[in-house]
């Protein structure tokens, strides 16, 4: 057996098994932050593609054909893209439920610092998606993302997928997303909903009643207490669809 060749297959093994995680890495909530340094993560995905690879069933590619090569790692660079875009769109609930929270709290002009790829986020949309990056490692998620990913190798077999599959699942995903969001952030409508209309009941029955000044510190109050009290079940209500959606790559 030629060794170099050998050693050349091997390798070009490993890196295809890199085209799929370090792909998924792009965008998995938790491992995809721009705090984290560029080189960081990149060497992070080469040490987890070493300690994957003998797992992942993925053997010496012997392989010379640019064609074929192509294929092969389109094929895992997208079904890559697809696990951790879809994770993402998960995570959006969050930024979804912060800005519809700042909205109804009157506090949705209250801007912060970028939070992963997400531009221009609320305080309170920040807040969440921290929270949940923060519960990802407290919780060790991270450590069924990464069985998770393992796990995709039995559902992908490398080097060929259904882009109809993906793209119907991606767009359950967003509903799923959307869904959530709004769920979350359902006890701060009603909260809004109610105070607005006392506020509106009030100003009629006194009509030289400065409703501005009175509702605005009653409807930030309110909704940070509301938020206290709502943010366990808020994060454990995006956690488990997060943590299902890992282990069957469904919904």
């Amino acid at each position: 057996m030629d060794l170099s060749a050998f050693l050349s297959d091997v390798l070009l093994g490993y890196f295809l098994v890199f085209a799929r995680l370090g792909s998924a890495l792009l965008f998995m909530p938790g491992f995809s932050d721009a705090a984290v340094p560029v080189r960081q993560r990149l060497l992070f995905g080469l040490v987890m593609t070493a300690a994957l690879y003998p797992a992942t069933g993925v053997g010496p590619v012997a392989e010379d054909r640019p064609a074929a090569l192509m294929l092969l790692f389109g094929a895992e660079i997208t079904i890559g893209l697809w696990i951790g875009l879809v994770g993402r769109v998960l995570l959006s609930a969050l930024q979804f439920a912060g800005y519809q929270i700042g909205l109804m709290s009157g506090l949705a002009n209250a801007l912060a610092p970028n939070v992963g790829a997400f531009e221009g986020a609320t305080s309170l949309a920040a807040m969440l998606l921290v929270g949940a990056t923060a519960l990802i490692f407290i919780t060790d998620l991270h450590h069924l993302i990464i069985e998770s990913l393992l796990m995709s190798y039995q559902v992908f077999v490398p080097g060929t997928f259904m882009l109809s599959d993906l793209t119907d699942q991606f767009a359950r995903a967003v509903q799923v997303s959307l869904r959530l969001g709004l769920s979350l952030a359902a006890p701060f409508y009603i909260a809004g909903l109610v105070l607005n209309v006392g506020m509106g009941l009030a100003n009629r029955m006194m009509a030289t009643l400065q409703v501005f000044f009175i509702a605005q510190p009653l409807l930030i109050g309110s909704a940070l207490a509301l938020l206290v009290l709502a943010i366990p079940t808020m994060m454990r209500g995006f956690l488990e669809p997060f943590a299902e959606w890992l282990q069957t790559y469904g919904f």
